[in-house]
């Protein structure tokens, strides 16, 4: 394959659903979950998977390198992790002529797709570490730049129940995640499905279905999506109508929202919608794909204020009271 190949909406379909017949051999029900890793990757994105332990969050991402051939690195975040441990540092190095220098070790953010696994686990210190990375995919140490391999996704998860010895995530940490994906607790009919996978002698054998290059190509033909007018207008509404300040903003969002989405969620809006209509076989976005893509697109980037965590109020439930009120061009 060519180091820039062009890909049609036909081989992108093909692609994608090779890759998702090839996680749903691994990963018993999750489809939602599975659809809404696949928009993630195919926009270019990071993904904050949010589950407690045991329902397969691991398990898809480290299924899901092995299937797309891409290098693959897990870092498991504890509170003595530091920086280094995952950017690299700068070693001393001796020469054949007894020289001495320093040179960049580096770490294993320097992978095509990279498990953060509980990233709440380690301190801001090291959380702050993936920032850059994840922004502009690249990291500096000593001042000198050094780019991350192409294409570079973070995929990060978070246990929400055991708080004990975590550390919450910073908003603009938060904001660079493209999508915040809830993990649900399989069906009576999955679980026995997963006992019956799992404590058998043989394992599905997976193959590899995609590789670095064709995902670059998926991603380049998601860009070339057009969007209407109408569109971007109704992505904007809907981001302002999460700030508190705003006219147009519920009475759920007065109350319970101290800051709503940022720019980034626009950006995510769009670019997770280009996803869904490419899925969906149609060449323009529509605004049923920006309501569709919503709540993983935002539901990360609005602050609750003290009222609402104690209260308990999720970030889902102001979506449901900020989508019926947002007009339509």
């Amino acid at each position: 394959m060519s180091e820039n190949p062009s890909i049609t909406i036909e081989q992108f379909h093909a692609t994608t659903k090779a890759i998702q017949a090839q996680l749903e051999r691994i990963i018993v029900g999750q489809r939602e979950l599975i659809h809404d890793l696949m928009v993630t990757l195919l926009a270019g994105g990071n993904a904050l998977l949010e589950g407690v332990p045991g329902l397969g969050k691991t398990l898809l991402i480290r299924t899901l390198a092995e299937i797309v051939d891409c290098s693959f690195n897990r870092v498991q975040f504890t509170p003595d992790l530091m920086p280094a441990d995952i950017i690299g540092t700068m070693i001393i190095t001796e020469t054949m002529e007894g020289r001495r220098g320093f040179r960049f070790e580096r770490g294993p953010i320097f992978a095509n797709l990279v498990l953060a696994d509980e990233i709440n686990r380690a301190a801001p210190r090291t959380q702050s570490a993936l920032l850059e990375a994840m922004q502009e995919q690249r990291v500096t140490v000593a001042g000198e730049s050094h780019p991350l391999p192409e294409p570079f996704f973070v995929l990060a998860t978070q246990n929400p129940l055991e708080m004990e010895g975590t550390y919450p995530l910073p908003e603009a940490q938060l904001d660079r995640f493209l999508y915040k994906i809830d993990v649900h607790y399989p069906s009576e009919d999955e679980l026995v499905e997963i006992a019956r996978l799992t404590t058998g002698v043989n394992l599905p054998d997976l193959e590899k279905v995609a590789d670095g290059a064709s995902l670059i190509a998926m991603q380049r033909l998601v860009r070339e999506v057009p969007v209407a007018e109408q569109v971007f207008r109704y992505a904007a509404r809907l981001v302002g109508t999460t700030h508190p300040d705003d006219p147009r903003a519920p009475d759920g969002v007065r109350r319970h929202l101290r800051v709503g989405a940022s720019p980034r969620g626009i950006q995510a809006l769009i670019w997770a919608a280009k996803v869904e209509a490419l899925l969906d076989n149609r060449k323009a976005i529509a605004i049923d794909d920006i309501r569709k893509v919503a709540y993983p697109s935002l539901r990360h980037r609005l602050l609750l204020n003290f009222e609402a965590q104690a209260e308990g109020i999720p970030a889902d439930a102001i979506l449901d009271e900020i989508l019926p009120v947002v007009p339509v061009p």
